[in-house]
């Protein structure tokens, strides 16, 4: 899912575009797509485009008249910039916005359709009360942190917490923290919450440049979740790049949690529930064990 480094970049690069043009029409190709009714979708075909911003992980595009159509990627949405009038593609191709300039395509590699447009008089139905990362002072960053007692993989990956954190880059933050994921809020030190915010700002303003870079010459077409230069998220049984340990996973429902057990948990394994099913009482509990049992693959 495109987080906030991603999404950024999305509202940037489509700002460039689009801001002060009218949007023309907005061709629907998918019935799931569009998940409201009132006022129609086609109450926004030539309202210019006052503003294009980021709201959580949505992007939102502040029209003419009063309203906001809104955006949600989810995990598997993305979007092109083409050639005025361009056609929507049959098999992942769910809408297309179109400009005087240009037509950008909203697409879905997914057999699950989750992504989605909204178009609304008002965004308070959009608003979360998570703060913003990189805009909120050390005091609110500890505050959110601590206001309910959940495993720190949890807290920041909560959107009423923060704003814009997903799996990927709180798996990165974690690890430039030296933290376990499994950590709960509420037996964390003044020093380990230091360490959070500053490696929160730190990892999600290192990546927004990066990608920013990346996209000064051309629209963003490369959002991916699983990143080369990522130390750990997408990294199962591959070196940490700090210690060179193998990088562990909790896998979960559609998601996984990634982690150097050397940099993050003291050497601790932390249970994976559908490994130990398989694997019973044979379920490692140390680095040692688990080097022992599966030797990190050779390059």
């Amino acid at each position: 899912m495109p987080e906030l480094p991603d999404v950024t970049v999305y509202v940037e690069s489509i700002a460039a575009r689009v801001a002060g043009q009218p949007l023309l029409k907005v061709r629907a190709a998918s019935p799931f797509v569009v998940r409201t009714f009132d006022p129609p979708l086609s109450a926004a075909a030539g309202k210019k485009v006052l503003q294009v911003s980021r709201l959580g992980k949505r992007i939102v595009f502040t029209l003419e008249d009063g309203l906001f159509l809104v955006i949600h990627l989810m995990i598997a949405g993305r979007f092109k910039w083409l050639e005025a009038g361009a056609k929507i593609p049959a098999k992942v191709g769910l809408a297309a916005l179109d400009f005087p300039s240009g037509t950008l395509l909203m697409t879905e590699a997914a057999t699950k359709k989750r992504a989605s447009i909204h178009l609304a008089r008002s965004l308070d139905e959009f608003r979360r009360s998570g703060i913003e990362p990189l805009e909120c002072t050390e005091e609110e960053f500890a505050s959110a942190l601590r206001r309910e007692n959940h495993t720190l993989k949890r807290a920041l990956t909560d959107p009423r917490l923060f704003s814009g954190i997903g799996n990927a880059y709180s798996d990165e933050i974690l690890h430039r923290a030296k933290l376990s994921p499994a950590l709960l809020t509420a037996k964390m030190s003044e020093a380990e919450v230091r360490a959070v915010d500053q490696s929160t700002r730190a990892v999600l303003g290192e990546w927004t440049a990066r990608l920013r870079e990346e996209a000064r010459d051309r629209f963003p077409e490369k959002v991916t979740a699983f990143r080369e230069d990522f130390a750990v998220h997408g990294k199962y049984r591959k070196p940490c790049p700090v210690c060179k340990t193998s990088v562990q996973r909790i896998a979960y429902a559609d998601n996984e949690t990634n982690y150097c057990p050397r940099c993050q948990t003291g050497g601790k394994l932390l249970s994976d529930r559908s490994l130990a099913r398989l694997l019973h009482d044979d379920w490692p509990r140390t680095i040692e064990e688990l080097e022992e049992r599966f030797p990190a693959p050779r390059k």
